[in-house]
């Protein structure tokens, strides 16, 4: 009977975090992002702990302890061991398991656990916004030239990619004469012409040329 009436609030919490999940994915990371085959990996990450912090919470007795274990049993198989699994990416899938989490502790009443989800939302709204430093870059670069000065250093990244913020030496390799650096920088800005857009004269004929062409007979084709 306890089940029973479980299951409305049960309910109310999976009703939650599958809207916060798919704001959170949908809304947020894929149109910012455009990585597909990362969708269904947060949408299974979170519903598959959401189901494992519900069930383990409902257990009875010792459920506190099977929880510490299941979570710990959970987080420890994740491998963010990806090709291309980028930073931000990363605070994604943390972001995922936290709302799993929270949607999942029956103790936790629907209202605290809307705001608190919410909260994260707005963070990872915020945090990860296209316009906030839209500018600043990092890329992986080979160097046919190993520079030993860090002046030298920074004068050839600013000609390559524009002034770097920052960088850090992969690879120094004296035999082939290359360096590895992670460079971070930030992209110079275009701007537009201020000016509306002329366009070139047209050329037009000279006077004694019109008179010309205009005293010229035109030929008459006969059948």
């Amino acid at each position: 009977m306890e089940n029973l009436q479980s299951l409305p609030s049960l309910g109310a919490h999976l009703g939650l975090d599958l809207a916060a999940v798919t704001a959170l994915t949908f809304g947020v990371f894929y149109p910012r992002h455009r990585r597909r085959e990362l969708v269904p990996a947060y949408l299974a990450l979170n519903v598959a702990l959401f189901a494992v912090v519900a069930a383990l919470a409902r257990g009875g007795t010792g459920g506190g302890l099977a929880l510490g274990f299941g979570l710990f049993g959970v987080l420890s198989i994740i491998r963010l061991r990806s090709d291309t699994v980028q930073h931000q990416e990363v605070a994604y899938y943390f972001t995922t398991l936290v709302l799993g989490l929270l949607c999942g502790l029956p103790g936790l009443g629907l209202g605290t656990a809307a705001a608190l989800a919410a909260v994260l939302l707005l963070v990872m709204y915020a945090a990860d916004h296209p316009r906030l430093y839209r500018r600043d870059r990092r890329a992986l670069v080979t160097l046919d030239a190993v520079h030993r000065e860090p002046a030298a250093l920074r004068a050839d990244l600013a000609d390559r990619l524009g002034e770097p913020l920052g960088w850090t030496v992969r690879e120094v390799d004296y035999v082939r004469d290359l360096m590895v650096v992670e460079v971070r920088f930030r992209e110079p800005e275009v701007r537009e012409p201020s000016g509306p857009a002329t366009r070139p004269p047209r050329a037009t004929a000279s006077p004694a040329r019109a008179r010309t062409i205009a005293a010229r007979p035109s030929r008459k084709e006969t059948v």
